[in-house]
């Protein structure tokens, strides 16, 4: 079937940008510089080669990588296929891996060489993957053994096969961590994200003239769709690293001259925590993004007088939403610290009471969204997909308060994400992995305020009479059965969790307990 006339998925963005700017800079990694040109060309080679072995349109391909032109042109070549890009974050254990490679059903597994050992560890334990990708990393590196090649792939003269591909196919099953132990896998389509980019490039202004540093991890919905995809739609050119350390992104920011940058709150802070801030020529920076976890005041604050010129805006969303719904823009940044604004230009957005009724100024509700950007639903979950489009609004989980003007602010979440460093974590699986130490009779697991990661992840225990159990062993625990990410960063024991009459939980004052403490 020729393709339609009208066809717009996301491998259309790339094939424009390189006919209106095929001599312009595309993306530069490490030593690898390609302009738009050789960058789609490229991809059109890579999805030809993997077509050969068997990747198809609908064919689920999982990517446990870290960020390297590998990856970049592996997001867009799948996308050519029509198949389905599975994005895995490389801090998780091999069990964690295991899980979403079994849930997607994916029967291939993209990796680089120092990922390979867990890609093949995780591949091992009861999933469908049948042949690994080699990517190439930001540094020289060798291909690993037994693996499809990147290079040999790329080297392929077939054309790519034609796929009968609509806007509304299935893009990407991206998974996110809820309440429950189980990730859940979000299905977006070409349709979602793409109107998710036009949100992007007009209320966060992302410009063609961009000089864009994507240092926060590829396979986070945020690099990769609220940042990445946008600039290669209107043709910025982008530098890509693996290693967000001030040192690191402060050297690429002078030696580029980046011109726009995101990161969340944690990386912000050690970037102004670093001895070489004040030496380095940052003057070219103009646009500044932060999100993941709300910036605190005072660090609002200290970026604003240190860097001047930078534009700050604070983008709020869910991956479910792809993932942007909601930002402050660069005028209220000081006038509204700690919020997350108002909805972008496609979103609708209320902040509601069980009843599904508009909350009063001041009181606490419910953040739902209805926009484009939305997912289908969650793979092989119609249950929690029913659920979470109750009333026929998506549920963010996310509890949060309107003022007059309609600026929106997160006040707690729901079903008790933490978001740590960047990352989520779901209390409660932090609470069954910490269930599983015999001397533990009962605990909670909260966010606490903290100064490098925003939300420490912070387990209360109650131990079993006659036993005894140390912070030292409770984390050294968690690290041994889950990501480090998720892991306690600080334990508490107590001799009470603080309980309602009807015997739950009461987890905020709990953290209202332990801030005063």
């Amino acid at each position: 079937m020729s393709a339609s006339p009208r066809l717009q998925t996301l491998s259309d963005i790339l094939r424009r940008s390189a006919q209106r700017l095929p001599g312009k800079t595309a993306v530069i990694c490490g030593d690898t510089r390609w302009t738009y040109a050789e960058f789609d060309a490229l991809v059109s080679r890579l999805a030809a080669g993997m077509a050969r072995h068997g990747v198809a349109q609908g064919t689920r391909v999982a990517v446990l990588a870290r960020n390297s032109h590998g990856f970049a042109a592996m997001r867009f070549a799948l996308a050519r296929l029509g198949a389905v890009l599975v994005p895995i974050n490389f801090m998780l254990k091999a069990d964690e891996v295991a899980y979403i490679l079994r849930h997607a059903g994916a029967p291939f597994l993209a990796t680089d060489t120092d990922l390979a050992p867990l890609a093949r560890e995780a591949a091992l334990r009861d999933t469908a993957v049948e042949s690994f990708i080699w990517l190439p990393s930001e540094e020289s590196s060798a291909p690993a053994a037994g693996m499809l090649s990147f290079d040999d792939l790329a080297a392929c003269q077939d054309p790519p096969p034609e796929a009968p591909l609509q806007s509304t196919d299935l893009l990407q099953i991206v998974y996110t961590s809820g309440t429950e132990s189980s990730p859940k896998g979000a299905m977006l389509t070409h349709d979602a994200v793409l109107w998710q980019y036009v949100s992007c490039v007009i209320d966060a202004e992302i410009a063609e003239h961009d000089l864009a540093l994507h240092a926060l991890p590829l396979y986070h919905c945020a690099q990769l769709d609220v940042f990445f995809g946008p600039a290669v739609y209107v043709g910025s050119t982008n530098i890509i690293t693996a290693k967000p350390t001030p040192d690191n992104l402060l050297a690429l920011m002078a030696r580029h001259r980046i011109t726009s940058f995101f990161a969340p709150p944690t990386v912000w802070i050690a970037l102004l925590r670093s001895p070489l801030f004040d030496q380095t020529d940052l003057s070219a920076l103009a646009k500044g993004y932060y999100g993941a976890s709300i910036m605190p005041v005072q660090v609002l604050k200290e970026l604003a007088a240190r860097l001047p010129r930078v534009r700050l805006w604070n983008l709020y969303g869910q991956t479910e939403i792809a993932p942007l719904a909601t930002l402050l823009r660069p005028e209220d940044q000081l006038r509204k610290p700690g919020s997350c604004g108002r909805p972008c230009l496609n979103v609708e957005t209320r902040v509601v009471d069980d009843a599904m009724r508009d909350i009063g100024e001041g009181e606490v509700g419910e953040i739902v969204h209805r926009s484009p950007h939305l997912m289908l639903g969650y793979f092989h979950d119609e249950e929690r997909t029913r659920a979470s489009f109750e009333g026929g609004w998506f549920h963010s989980g996310d509890l949060a308060t309107v003022d007059a003007e309609g600026y929106i602010t997160v006040v707690d979440r729901k079903k008790d994400m933490i978001k740590t460093g960047g990352e989520n974590v779901a209390s409660r699986e932090v609470e069954e992995t910490i269930y599983r130490l015999p001397q533990v009779s009962e605990v909670a697991v909260v966010g606490l305020p903290d100064p490098k990661w925003v939300e420490a992840v912070t387990a209360v225990i109650v131990v079993k009479a006659g036993e005894q159990l140390s912070e030292a062993q409770v984390i050294a625990h968690c690290q041994a059965n889950m990501a480090h990410f998720k892991s306690p960063k600080r334990v508490v024991f107590t001799e009470a969790l603080p309980k309602n009459p009807s015997g739950k939980l009461l987890k905020r004052q709990l953290r209202q307990d332990l801030n005063q403490a």
